[in-house]
């Protein structure tokens, strides 16, 4: 999944795509870098930069989505919002729902459903949208995991119960958002009890926050670790992972594949 941020401000300022043209030319090289999802956003996540309102968000995300239905007819496109009014106002434009803010809006879930799309349900510890986390405390041992657990697996049965298919439900345990770098690395470390829920496993480990602070590094020199964090996961089952570095995150999801026994090595000449 490559994202593509129709923001000024967004974190990483390489996936800043204000223009376009420059949008558009971004997805035509996702494409060629190896992509299966184009995940399109109009809002930062973190608290910082201007708020922006419903119809500026929409302004930003609907002709770029337009542009990829019709330049791009069989991308599978992921609209990253976490807002019904802006689901409703792209309709037709999406596969995907990425509600990266676990349900604020809960009419969101319905617009998924209406629309047959897939549904992204996340986790982040109660917090509203935009907000970033202070003071997190999930309690003793694995509170932080127990409490993922239990939220995403109530989350999907109200997606189900909303409408969308059971197929079309992912989980996203949601690194940074209302955690510290402790609990995100708990939650790459246990992948494997999230998937065992019985639903596709979305990741979104780029370059994030937990990175940075576990190596002590800025956002630009966060790629080795992020491949790190999504080799241990893909190892464990997670199988969407969204990310700035297409080609590099392909390349690694590709060889785990490999070494999982999922996928066979594109030749296999030595030794014969």
């Amino acid at each position: 999944m490559g994202i593509i941020n129709r923001t000024p401000d967004s974190f990483y300022a390489a996936a800043r795509h204000v223009d376009l043209d420059d949008a558009l030319g971004r997805a035509a090289a996702m494409i060629d870098e190896g992509v299966d999802i184009v995940d399109v956003g109009g809002v930062r996540a973190g608290q910082q930069g201007e708020w922006v309102t419903e119809s500026a968000e929409i302004d930003r995300v609907r002709p770029f989505l337009e542009a990829l239905r019709e330049q791009f007819p069989g991308l599978i496109v992921s609209l990253d919002t976490w807002r019904a009014e802006v689901a409703s106002a792209c309709a037709g434009m999406f596969d995907l729902v990425n509600d990266t803010w676990a349900g604020a809006d809960p009419d969101l879930v319905l617009v998924a459903a209406r629309e047959r799309t897939g549904y992204v349900v996340s986790h982040t510890g109660g917090l509203p949208p935009r907000t970033d986390p202070h003071g997190v405390d999930y309690g003793p041992g694995d509170g932080v995991l127990d409490d993922v657990l239990r939220v995403l697996s109530a989350g999907a049965e109200r997606a189900v119960a909303s409408g969308v298919a059971r197929e079309a439900v992912l989980l996203d345990p949601t690194l940074d958002f209302g955690k510290t770098t402790l609990n995100s690395l708990r939650l790459v470390g246990t992948t494997d009890r999230v998937v065992a829920l019985g639903y596709p496993v979305l990741m979104a480990i780029s370059r994030k926050d937990f990175v940075g602070e576990t190596l002590d590094l800025g956002i630009d020199d966060r790629l080795e670790g992020t491949l790190a964090a999504t080799a241990i996961a893909a190892w464990q089952g997670a199988t969407v992972f969204r990310a700035h570095d297409v080609r590099a995150t392909r390349r690694v999801l590709d060889m785990v594949a490999s070494i999982r026994g999922d996928r066979p090595p594109a030749r296999c000449e030595r030794g014969r």
